[in-house]
């Protein structure tokens, strides 16, 4: 248990670094005029976020889950690759990238690196990793109810006001 604790305060800590790029990212983009949506799901977004960790330890160590090799090896490595497919979608999104809704009017869609072929790549990425961490050590109710809690939010709140926001601020392709 205690590897899946480093682990699961390693990926707190990615999401702390997260939000220090993200507010650095901000900053450019509001000097650059850009706008800022969806602000009203935010907050759940990052209590879902939050809660995913805690439900982490929580459900390994309360309902005494065990480690099982092939589930939690398998897991693990969803958990690193969601990890590498996040950071590439921030490297290739540069100062656009942001865990809030911020467009910048007459910037072009990016459409390289994971966006070539993907139209939300960083939302796969989360979509993994809330299901791959919990199943590390077999906490598959925090994966499940983190899987349907994610979907909801994102389906129904996040995608359509960033779909909204891209179309009412960036240039042409």
């Amino acid at each position: 248990m205690t590897w899946y604790v480093v682990l699961v305060l390693a990926v707190g800590i990615e999401r702390l670094a997260e939000l220090v790029v993200a507010q650095r990212h901000a900053t450019w983009a509001f000097a650059h005029g850009g706008i800022e949506s969806g602000r009203r799901h935010y907050p759940p977004m990052v209590a879902l976020h939050t809660g995913l960790l805690v439900a982490c330890l929580v459900e390994a160590e309360v309902a005494d889950r065990p480690f099982l090799p092939l589930l939690g090896w398998t897991a693990f490595a969803l958990v690193l690759a969601s990890q590498g497919l996040r950071w590439w979608c921030i490297a290739t999104l540069g100062n656009l990238w942001n865990t809030r809704i911020i467009v910048v009017p007459g910037v072009a869609l990016v459409r390289r690196g994971p966006y070539r072929r993907l139209q939300h790549p960083n939302y796969i990425a989360v979509a993994v990793e809330g299901a791959a961490l919990p199943l590390v050590h077999t906490a598959w109710v925090t994966a499940l109810c983190f899987t349907v809690l994610n979907a909801i939010l994102l389906l129904r709140f996040r995608i359509p006001a960033e779909e909204r926001a891209l179309r009412s601020v960036a240039a042409p392709v």
